[in-house]
């Protein structure tokens, strides 16, 4: 069989068996991930050199292929005709080429699909501000972001940028103008399409993922001058988020760094996806809103505090991943053991569920 056919059978085969990923590497038969677990797909051979290289080589076009030979990694998204997309990571692993590829649900789901915390609602109606979400890769970052944007696509009349490497969720423009671009297909670099953002008449933006001083720069000026701006970090919490925008920077920039990420930031999301009881994932969810505690914190550079206030201001719609795990395992919708494996303070867990 051609490689592309064979190529195109195995992802839709992740589609179908509702995967998240599908994994080629040599040594290996193709590999799914369903429900955070890795499946090998027993039908399939062994992958060998030849057939995993002539995998990789099926999805590149001449440029890309040129691009990843030299570079030696390579990010891109492929469609499947209209069945499905995949964003792809394509790597060298000792000497042979390997692959990563995350399926892209074709329907952007609603917040409350995604069972998000209902205070998500009010991050789409703010005019300017910082909105981060974060977490670990492969926790739904993504796919949070998508809902956030698709409900301001149908509920505002605004221009939406993003910049993406690769676009990963295709939005249907609706009450929105909605400039989706994609790093070296749609711009040079990364960078350059930072510098030109603020003189493409913006509302909203959103940076894919902040790689470094410069993009967090671009995320806070953009929100600092009217703009409501999204973006995402893999970090584990708020208070971790804030620490390593700030670190960030070279030492004698941390001062006002840390005055202008007190004066932008609007919240940060941080989010887990559990394993369920009954099959599939579910998200566990740490909230933090920029209040005048937290603002303070942040400037004074005391973010370790910063877990106490979330803690202490539930009533603003804050909450800690803890009670947000608690909140699952009552609902029966996870188990103890897993709440334990994804806590950042298991010790923690145990005394809130005893006083529950």
């Amino acid at each position: 069989m051609d490689p592309k056919e064979k190529l195109n059978e195995l992802l839709l085969t992740t589609a179908r068996q509702n995967a998240s990923d599908l994994h080629l590497a040599v040594g290996r038969r193709p590999t799914l991930r369903i429900d955070g677990v890795l499946i090998p797909l027993q039908k399939e051979g062994v992958l060998t050199p030849e057939t995993t290289e002539n995998f990789v080589f099926s999805m590149l076009t001449p440029s890309q292929k040129e691009d990843f030979i030299k570079e030696k990694e390579f990010d891109f998204s492929y469609a499947l005709e209209d069945k499905a997309r995949f964003r792809v990571n394509v790597f060298y692993q000792r000497g042979y080429m390997a692959a990563a590829l995350r399926l892209i649900p074709n329907q952007i789901k609603t917040i409350d699909e995604l069972n998000m915390p209902p205070i998500l609602h009010d991050f789409t109606k703010l005019s300017q501000g910082f909105i981060i979400v974060v977490g670990p890769a492969g926790h739904g970052k993504s796919t949070t972001l998508a809902a956030i944007l698709d409900e301001i696509n149908h509920t505002r009349t605004d221009h939406v940028i993003t910049i993406e490497d690769p676009i990963e969720y295709a939005f249907t423009q609706d009450k929105c103008i909605i400039s989706q671009r994609e790093v070296r297909n749609d711009i040079y670099d990364f960078h350059r399409a930072l510098r030109s953002l603020l003189r493409q008449d913006p509302d909203v933006i959103m940076i894919g993922e902040m790689r470094d001083a410069e993009s967090i720069a671009t995320a806070m000026t953009a929100a600092e001058t009217g703009h409501l701006v999204f973006s995402t970090l893999h970090t584990n919490s708020a208070s971790q988020t804030i620490d390593r925008i700030i670190d960030s920077f070279p030492a004698e920039q941390q001062g006002q760094v840390s005055s202008q990420l007190a004066a932008t930031l609007a919240a940060i999301v941080s989010e887990r996806l559990i394993p369920k009881i009954n099959g599939g994932r579910i998200p566990a969810c740490e909230i933090m809103i920029s209040n005048p505690a937290v603002r303070n914190l942040i400037r004074e550079r005391k973010s370790y505090q910063i877990d106490l206030v979330i803690e202490t201001s539930l009533q603003e719609g804050m909450i800690n991943l803890n009670r947000s795990l608690v909140d699952l395992i009552r609902k029966k919708e996870i188990s103890l053991e897993n709440a334990e494996l994804y806590s950042l303070n298991p010790n923690e867990l145990r005394i809130l569920l005893e006083r529950s």
